[in-house]
């Protein structure tokens, strides 16, 4: 099931304005459709005092995914996510505007959602690569949110 055009670009207006502190990172969403986002950070205004992208920058492109996951693929009248856990690892400076992309299965959208749906809340997890504007990876992060049914 693909997400129509309309929502599709609904999606990537506002993912990067849900919050006041992602608009002032000046976060895009680049591509969304079900199960798939694809976001950039840029370097600016998010460099620290030696000149490369602030650690929290980093992390937060690496959380964002977690909510536009969730409003392509679950049913927000019903669910809500929260994060449980995420690990980063730093592996090189970032110098220039930074890339994540993150892809979960419609066969992995509908266990997570039965499984929620049954039990009141599911894991998933994902992993992901943050990469330079060379395709050079500067972050890899492992994500665990929960989807809870609302109400409970």
């Amino acid at each position: 099931m693909s997400l129509s055009e309309e929502q599709r670009e609904q999606i990537q207006t506002h993912a990067g304005r849900a919050f006041p502190f992602v608009e002032r990172c000046g976060v895009e969403t680049l591509e969304v459709d079900r199960g798939y986002c694809r976001m950039r950070m840029p370097l600016a205004p998010n460099h620290n005092h030696v000149g490369t992208m602030y650690a929290g920058a980093l992390y937060t492109l690496a959380e964002l995914p977690g909510g536009v996951i969730y409003m392509t693929s679950f049913d927000t009248s019903r669910f809500y996510p929260i994060v449980k856990d995420m690990q980063i690892r730093f592996r090189r400076p970032a110098t220039t505007d930074i890339e994540v992309e993150v892809r979960i299965s419609e066969e992995e959208v509908q266990r997570v959602q039965a499984e929620a749906e049954a039990n009141g809340k599911c894991d998933f997890a994902w992993d992901t690569e943050l990469k330079d504007s060379h395709g050079e990876v500067v972050a890899t992060t492992r994500n665990l949110y929960q989807l809870r049914r609302i109400g409970q």
